[in-house]
């Protein structure tokens, strides 16, 4: 892997987490993603499932973890089954971990290490110890038609040969775990946050009009590779002028032109945790009057939007409150009347008009990471706070976006660093 090694204490301590969460003689599976195809013999890069590198750390296809903390016999407690490899394999994919590597890597016993093709002989020494199996779905209220995952195939295939056994759903309490983040957890995805913040100057020193959207991709994609990335944490958006008004815009591929605002939705992956940052700035590296009001506007809400994540606040709460905020920024643009907004329909706020998605998502190994939106906020979530007013009618969209940790003394702008004011915007782009 590219990202340097990652102390196992953080996996071991997770799994030990997990096991405190358990009912009694309960058996938990997890399996790796799948390698995905795209056409004939090409494949999607591999993207190792979070639930099963945050337990373990591995991040190679082909791998399952079987935890049983109350088996009778504790070299069951914690196995682990890898992909064997062979001189073939080494030859045209390049190396595999070898038992020795994945204790080192997991801080599981090299003697609990099997290989996949072991699977079935060890794990039916296992299975009839325990009253409660565990397996994992992707439980995500933003989650699209699942495919047929490697998860889905193995709870298919649990259901047929073990009919009789009582199962879990392993994804709440992955859920709350992977919420709050550990103290190794944080220095990741700060140096995915600081890769993004090498990026962006860079950017602000290439964007000028006549630019297209794509170029400013590969200077983004320049920085994150040579930085120890992966790529891109997400689809980036790359909006300039009235392409900035669409919220999921990726196609990047129109000429930036004087005069216009372009919106800067991109953020760095390390070590599969994640950066989540937002700037709008002047193509010609000057702000005009109004589109310096509405940049002020957004980045006014956004400020106090940052104050209000603190622990005990509620999700729901929290995006009415900011509601609020938005409402007094939009009537002193003159974009709402003060006089209706009095008046409106409090389940249909008119502030949707010009900002119709959520202030604030969880962050982690995902971008949109787990987490229950009815669970109170705690120290060490780390949450998006991304803001944003789009005027369609002046092809003006501007969003800023930083990412922020919750602790018991308050929050931390993890982003601090990364320029947000207008007027280092503008002394970046034109020094």
């Amino acid at each position: 892997m590219r990202y340097s090694p990652i102390d196992n204490q953080l996996f071991i301590r997770n799994r030990q987490r997990l096991a405190a969460l358990l009912k009694p003689k309960s058996l938990v599976i997890l399996n790796a993603n799948d390698i995905m195809p795209t056409n004939a013999d090409g494949t999607m890069t591999f993207r190792q499932n979070n639930d099963l590198f945050y337990l373990t750390g591995v991040d190679q296809e082909e791998t399952q973890l079987v935890l049983f903390p109350d088996h009778p016999d504790p070299k069951f407690r914690e196995v682990l089954f890898l992909r064997e490899t062979s001189e073939l394999i080494e030859i045209w994919e390049g190396h595999k971990l070898t038992k020795a590597e994945a204790e080192q890597t997991t801080g599981i016993p090299q003697k609990q290490i099997y290989w996949t093709s072991q699977f079935e002989q060890i794990f039916i020494q296992m299975v009839f110890e325990a009253d409660h199996v565990y397996l994992n779905t992707n439980e995500h209220t933003r989650a699209g038609i699942e495919v047929q995952t490697r998860d889905v195939r193995f709870i298919n295939e649990f259901k047929q040969k073990y009919p009789l056994h009582h199962l879990e759903r392993l994804a709440p309490l992955m859920h709350y775990l992977r919420v709050i983040k550990q103290p190794q957890e944080v220095p990741l995805i700060q140096t995915a946050i600081d890769i993004t913040e090498k990026m962006f100057r860079r950017l602000l020193g290439f964007i000028k009009p006549g630019v297209w959207e794509y170029e400013i991709e590969a200077e983004m994609m320049h920085e994150y590779l040579r930085n120890r990335s992966r790529g891109a944490a997400y689809s980036p958006i790359i909006a300039s002028g009235a392409n900035a008004c669409v919220l999921h815009y990726i196609d990047n591929s129109q000429q930036c032109q004087d005069g216009d605002v372009i919106l800067l939705d991109i953020g760095a992956e390390y070590a599969n945790y994640n950066a989540d940052m937002t700037r709008s700035v002047p193509v010609n590296g000057r702000f005009t009057e109004r589109q310096r009001a509405v940049y002020d506007a957004v980045l006014r809400v956004m400020n106090e939007a940052k104050q209000m994540l603190r622990p005990g606040n509620l999700w729901d709460e929290y995006h009415r409150e900011v509601g609020k905020v938005m409402e007094a920024e939009l009537i002193g643009l003159g974009l709402l009347d003060k006089n209706e907004v009095a008046n409106q329909d409090p389940d249909a706020p008119l502030y949707k008009k010009y900002f119709m998605h959520g202030t604030s998502h969880f962050l982690g190994l995902d971008v949109h990471d787990v987490g229950n939106k009815y669970r109170r906020m705690e120290p060490g979530m780390v949450f998006t706070v991304e803001p944003g007013i789009y005027i369609p009618a002046e092809k003006l969209g501007i969003r800023l976006e930083n990412n922020v940790l919750i602790t018991e003394s308050g929050n931390i702008d993890l982003m601090a660093n990364i320029p947000v004011e207008a007027e280092e915007i503008e002394a970046l782009m034109n020094k």
